[in-house]
């Protein structure tokens, strides 16, 4: 069975948006592409329209997996969220042990990570770290360049 994810319903329109616009406009633009690459000639020999062909394959490809995201995806009540612990959609404000450095985060889907907003995806390393500590406590989370250590300052919702 796929797994269920949860998204804000913002993220949830973004992603009905961009296959919709896969669906439609990214269909034709490689319709005609590949009607531009065939006028061109023999088929066996010509680069373009294989190009093109593969362009398709790849089109279709990332549709099915965007169709198969959407039928799993959930709506998440904000309203709903416990700020006692971190959850999906909960922003925390941590502290680095090391350098005492704040940061705040909020926890969202994978698709909706973007770390120039705040946004981390629960899947990310500091995102699992993260996960069911409350307020005061420390999460040992083990990145890339070793172990880090972060308190958590407050939950908050969105």
């Amino acid at each position: 069975m796929a797994k269920v994810s949860y998204y804000t319903e913002e993220g949830l329109n973004r992603l009905k948006a961009e296959l919709n616009e896969m669906k439609t406009k990214g269909r034709t633009h490689i319709a005609h592409q590949i009607a531009e690459a065939r006028d061109k000639g023999d088929l066996s020999e010509n680069a373009e329209y294989d190009a093109a062909k593969d362009a398709q394959g790849l089109h279709e490809m990332k549709i099915a997996k965007l169709e198969e995201i959407l039928s799993t995806a959930r709506i998440l009540d904000e309203s709903s969220i416990d700020t006692s612990m971190v959850a999906v959609l909960s922003t925390v404000k941590i502290k680095n042990m090391k350098n005492g450095a704040e940061m705040s985060y909020t926890l969202v889907s994978e698709e909706e990570a973007d770390l120039k907003t705040g946004k981390i995806s629960v899947g990310s390393p500091i995102g699992k770290g993260l996960l069911g500590k409350r307020i005061g406590e420390v999460a040992e989370i083990k990145i890339p360049a070793g172990t880090v250590e972060f308190e958590v300052i407050d939950i908050s919702r969105g």
